[in-house]
């Protein structure tokens, strides 16, 4: 009863049209254009190089697409037991109808050659989203992106602010600034407005939310306009060098100013929390970045509790993080629980994490998934994999366990994976 149970489930789910909440699409180029867009994105590369493929193999300038995916095959062997490499079989399976068991060096060029075929369709990405059912994917827009040439109602910008918060002090991302807004940062004042116009700009392209990603030791505090303005000229006078104290403030003050904006422009503000950039600094592209267990949402209360008007998705890197998301989305009215972020998006991690916010985090606080993705195709595996992970937890825990009706257990899925989204972020 059980197994049918949940196909029963998945299959309801599976039928939804829904929205991506956070991706890294570039709308200008959403989907593949060969197989090596697909085995290029980070994940097989960084576990292709962790098994032994050295770096410069995968990583040599001006390999050809078709010489680079082979390379990068050859190096799969050890990585088949992982849930990445389902995905990649998925997207063999689903989109290029592929039927063998791996993908090998024996086989890989039959399968290369079918993908490019299918990729070369001029609508191959209006094909990916009707297959995938997506009506949108939300992006991750630089805060000075021009927001044109593209339907931003399939791809919806979000004002993305790490540079703003953490590299203001290089005077290359004050000058991108400068050049977006017409306003130099030259005081609070000043670097208010400037950050005022992003957020006008945004809004009227349709974007639906503001973003970061945020390190174990960052805490959010309120800053005077006199103290940063004593940062902010001591970063205008000697940029990185700045004393870190000094950068500190200023970060500070941008994020502060970011929520304000947020409150006057009604945008949740996700916080993707716990990330140590470069701890393994000679990895491959996308391949260094790492989480400990330091990180506490002690350290966000302050802005929880000035904010009640922003809606904050939180975002946690590591799964031992997890009971304290859904304890802080339990009490605080403006916290939800958000996706299942990088390190903890393996289906062991995300049914312990699923099951405890479903069992313990009001029904409308939890975005359940989004894709992470920079490749179109990577929607259909990515979230099917959730699916069947929800459909597992609702089945066994909601109609077995609790006796709910199947319908009940839908209903419930439906709104995690679908309705949350659309209330939340439209």
């Amino acid at each position: 009863m059980s197994d049918a149970l949940r196909t029963r489930i998945f299959d309801q789910l599976h039928a939804l049209t829904i929205v991506d909440p956070h991706t890294h699409i570039n709308p200008h180029a959403a989907a593949s254009t060969t197989l090596v867009d697909i085995l290029g994105y980070h994940y097989y590369t960084e576990l292709a190089h962790s098994a032994g493929m050295p770096k410069a193999q995968i990583e040599e300038p001006g390999l050809d697409p078709r010489e680079k995916t082979r390379r990068i095959i050859s190096g799969l062997g050890p990585i088949e037991n992982t849930i990445q490499y389902s995905w990649f079989m998925e997207i063999a399976r689903e989109f290029f109808g592929f039927q063998e068991e791996l993908v090998t060096t024996k086989n890989w060029e039959g399968l290369y050659d079918a993908a490019l075929k299918k990729m070369s369709s001029p609508d191959w990405a209006g094909q990916v989203l009707k297959q995938s059912k997506l009506e949108a994917v939300f992006l991750t827009n630089d805060f000075d992106d021009p927001l044109e040439g593209f339907d931003t109602k399939t791809y919806v910008p979000c004002l993305r602010t790490d540079d703003l918060v953490f590299h203001l002090a290089k005077p290359e991302v004050q000058a991108r600034l400068q050049k977006a807004t017409k306003i130099g940062p030259a005081s609070p004042a000043k670097l208010r407005e400037a950050i005022g116009v992003l957020f006008k700009h945004f809004k009227a392209r349709g974007a639906r939310a503001c973003a970061i990603s945020l390190p174990p030791d960052f805490a959010p505090s309120k800053v005077s306009d006199a103290a940063a303005d004593t940062a902010l000229q001591a970063v205008l006078k000697d940029g990185v060098d700045a004393p870190v104290e000094r950068r500190r403030e200023l970060s500070n003050f941008v994020f502060w100013t970011l929520a304000e904006f947020c409150v006057e422009h009604k945008l949740p503000f996700d916080l993707m929390i716990g990330v140590n950039r470069a701890v393994y600094p000679t990895g491959v592209f996308q391949g260094m970045d790492l989480y400990d267990s330091r990180v506490s949402l002690i350290q966000y209360k302050e802005l929880f509790n000035a904010f009640p008007q922003v809606t904050f998705p939180i975002s946690v890197l590591a799964s031992v993080t997890n009971q304290e998301l859904a304890s802080y989305s339990w009490i605080f009215p403006n916290v939800v629980t958000n996706g299942h972020w990088w390190y903890s998006n393996t289906p062991t991690f995300i049914e312990h994490d699923s099951a405890a916010r479903m069992e313990a985090v009001p029904r409308t606080k939890q975005i359940g998934y989004y894709s992470d993705m920079y490749k179109l195709e990577f929607a259909l595996p990515k979230f099917a994999m959730y699916k069947r992970i929800l459909a597992k937890i609702l089945a066994e825990r909601y109609v077995v366990d609790r006796g709910w009706s199947e319908e009940r257990a839908v209903a419930f899925g439906t709104e995690i994976l679908r309705d949350n989204t659309r209330r939340i972020f439209y």
